[in-house]
């Protein structure tokens, strides 16, 4: 194709481009017509990509008039994108008008977790009692979970049908109890110690309407000297009773656990028979809520305290337990199952 037929055909697609903007009624139009002439398969790319195969002398001359019209293109092309843009905003505002006096749309409140409200409500009471929050990890090391509790190698508990053990390496768990807490802590600080550990903790059980692998745990440690048994009584009933509005009633039966000496299980009455006994509590009227005892001096030793100078007393109950007790909740699955019925009634 020769220079002057080139230069026609320049002018001939600026003219159609222009004449085709000039119709163009709608935003999609003047797409269409960028895409026609200014795409990259559009009429004026094609001529510009061919400038390779013209001489030296013709290429600035034919360069520069292709320049030109895709300015012009260009220029003509924003302009009317911009006034029917405008057009049709002003079109949509005369049809869709906003009553500003209407409701607005109204968005359905969420629910705190009944346990995450008991987890907030204990770390609350045994904040007021002296105690702060210590954390620690949930995948743990056999040292932490059993042998620095005082709980030798041949302990039930220590069998994989009781604990979940990992990949990570032999003696890597995810924690049975928050307890390996305490002992980190108490490596770390020295006694006088008030520290409560809430968290997740792992256990291979059968699921039913008191059982459940995964649960919620908050042990205490409180260290100190000349600490005795019946201050252990009596800050536990003082828990219960800021936890429950009132007084109920409670029991302390002898228990054993590896890192207290003595121990003992705390009961509460069952408040679903009221102690006359029920399917929940098995016929007993008492439903088990917590572990407790005194820390034994082995523990304390392997974490370099001195058992003449200090002692102290421990505590763990399950979140979930509380739960049930607080809520008069009777199956721990509802905890998990995310049914909304369940969850909007807290």
């Amino acid at each position: 194709m020769s220079v002057c037929e080139l230069k026609e055909k320049l002018k001939a697609l600026e003219k159609e481009a222009l004449d085709a903007l000039a119709l163009a009624d709608s935003s999609e139009a003047v797409e269409q017509i960028r895409l026609s002439y200014l795409g990259a398969k559009g009429a004026l790319t094609a001529i510009l990509r061919g400038l390779s195969q013209l001489s030296k002398e013709q290429r600035p001359e034919i360069g520069q008039l292709a320049n030109a019209v895709k300015e012009l293109i260009t220029l003509e092309l924003n302009k009317t994108k911009e006034t029917i843009l405008y057009k049709e905003l002003e079109k949509r505002l005369g049809h869709e008008k906003i009553d500003v006096t209407l409701p607005g749309t109204g968005h359905k409140l969420g629910h705190i977790h009944p346990l995450t409200q008991i987890t907030d409500l204990v770390i609350h009471i045994c904040y007021g009692m002296g105690f702060e929050v210590a954390e620690g990890p949930e995948i743990e090391t056999e040292y932490y979970n059993f042998d620095a509790l005082n709980t030798p190698a041949d302990h039930p508990a220590r069998d994989e049908q009781d604990t979940f053990y990992t990949n990570l390496g032999p003696t890597s768990l995810l924690r049975s109890q928050t307890s390996t807490v305490q002992i980190r802590v108490m490596e770390k600080r020295k006694p006088p110690l008030r520290i409560i550990s809430p968290g997740r903790v792992y256990r291979n059980e059968e699921i039913n309407a008191r059982k459940y692998p995964l649960f919620h745990q908050v042990e205490g440690l409180l260290i100190d000297r000349h600490v005795t048994f019946g201050q252990l009584k009596g800050t536990l009933n003082e828990f219960i009773r800021r936890l429950f509005g009132k007084p109920l009633k409670t029991r302390f039966r002898p228990d054993f656990f590896p890192f207290t000496e003595p121990s003992a299980e705390l009961d509460a009455q069952c408040p679903f028979c009221m102690g006359s006994g029920c399917r929940t509590c098995g016929q007993r009227g008492w439903l088990e809520l917590l572990g407790c005892g005194m820390v034994d001096p082995f523990v304390l030793a392997g974490v370099g305290i001195d058992s003449d100078e200090w002692s102290g007393f421990a505590f763990g109950v399950g979140i979930e337990r509380l739960a049930m007790l607080k809520f008069g909740i009777n199956d721990i699955r509802y905890f998990f199952m995310s049914d909304l019925r369940f969850l909007e009634q807290f």
